[in-house]
């Protein structure tokens, strides 16, 4: 593949240069930043996550800020899921829909304080369309970029790390909830989140200049327990089931289609932009669905573009992330599948760059 020339549009973090400094091989883009994908290698990345702690810059993360009075209301409308019952400290995953129930996003809401949230972003231009829907019904609320990046601690001793640079309080953080604490006279939020299931945290730095201290703080208090740099990991979010915007799902499908249903209240999520459309989808049901599935064979190439998947010879449906599993010592993928062949045990067929391949159907994700 050829070179990315760099540019300003092509935005850097406030931890590039840590980032670099650590030997970065690959990136990508997202939200028109950088975003690591590979240190060391994919697999040698992958084993040294799931038994130490890295230190990512997900700072492409980007955060639209809602607030003023109709903050709430605003929230409300973007999302299929009740938020009746979330109180400040907590974080809620949200599929964010259009109106004709189509995901726009599938981001985290931080509710900081009933007027004033953050909506953690995966990659599309998403604060375009909250604005549109602020102004049009001519909301009281602000809606911006703060200058807030997130930076990841993930991995089995997250939580010694973490303790080290912020006190042991911050082992009581219960999964998807937040709490403020201190780093060099500035206040953050620090939530049990991540895109790992490793286990571990995110930072919302907040003010660009703190970042590489904080960054540093991290690696110098981190030494003994093997702390390295590391990023998303596409063999074990394939393994866990972790879905990626854009990747595996698509302004094309609902919440339904992919796997999401458990997120959306929709009968009770009343002011939802897309409620009217999702209901005829819940009663009705999606016709097609994200399943695991395992791919025989050796190891598989790079999945950058759908790969068609087929049964008796006719579509049923197609791969959209694939990786070798040196854990499960197998190539494990995500795929949308119909209705009539997504049942745990269906044999597929595969058509990858590298030919065909024969598949199977999993009844749950590897993790």
């Amino acid at each position: 593949m050829a070179l990315i020339s760099p540019s300003r549009r092509l935005r850097r973090t406030p931890f590039s240069d840590g980032v670099e400094a650590a030997g970065i091989k690959a990136y990508t883009t997202y939200n028109h930043m950088l975003l690591p994908t590979v240190f060391e290698s994919v697999e040698f990345d992958y084993h040294h996550l799931k038994n130490a702690v890295q230190v990512w810059d997900v700072a492409c993360e980007r955060q639209v800020e809602l607030r003023g009075p109709d903050a709430a209301k605003l929230m409300q409308m973007l999302t299929p899921r009740d938020l009746r019952g979330m109180l400040p400290g907590r974080c809620f995953y949200v599929p964010i829909v259009d109106e004709t129930g189509g995901m726009l996003n599938d981001p985290v809401a931080v509710k900081l304080a009933e007027d004033r949230w953050w909506i953690s972003i995966a990659d599309s231009d998403l604060m375009l369309w909250v604005k549109g829907i602020a102004n049009g019904y001519r909301l009281d609320v602000m809606v911006d970029e703060p200058d807030v990046s997130p930076l990841g601690v993930q991995g089995p001793k997250a939580d010694d790390l973490m303790a080290r640079v912020f006190g042991d309080a911050v082992r009581d953080i219960k999964f998807f909830r937040f709490g403020m604490f201190d780093f060099q006279g500035r206040l953050m939020v620090v939530a049990r989140s991540g895109y790992s299931k490793q286990g571990g945290f995110e930072i919302y730095v907040e003010g660009s200049d703190i970042g590489m201290p904080l960054w540093h703080a991290l690696f110098e208090a981190g030494k003994d327990l093997d702390v390295r740099a590391g990023c998303p990991n596409l063999i074990e979010r394939i393994e866990a089931g972790l879905l990626s915007y854009g990747n595996d799902m698509t302004d094309d499908n609902t919440p339904h289609e992919c796997g999401l249903g458990r997120f959306c209240d929709t009968q009770t999520a009343i002011g939802c932009i897309g409620r009217d459309a999702l209901l005829r989808v819940a009663k009705e049901g999606p016709n097609q669905q994200i399943r695991p599935i395992e791919i025989a064979g050796g190891k598989v190439p790079g999945c950058d573009r759908a790969w068609p998947v087929l049964a008796d010879g006719k579509p049923v449906g197609q791969v959209s992330s694939a990786a070798w599993s040196p854990d499960f010592d197998v190539n494990v993928a995500i795929g949308m599948v119909r209705m009539t062949h997504w049942d745990a045990g269906t044999k597929l067929e595969v058509h990858t760059p590298g030919g065909v391949r024969d598949a199977v159907v999993r009844d749950k994700f590897w993790l």
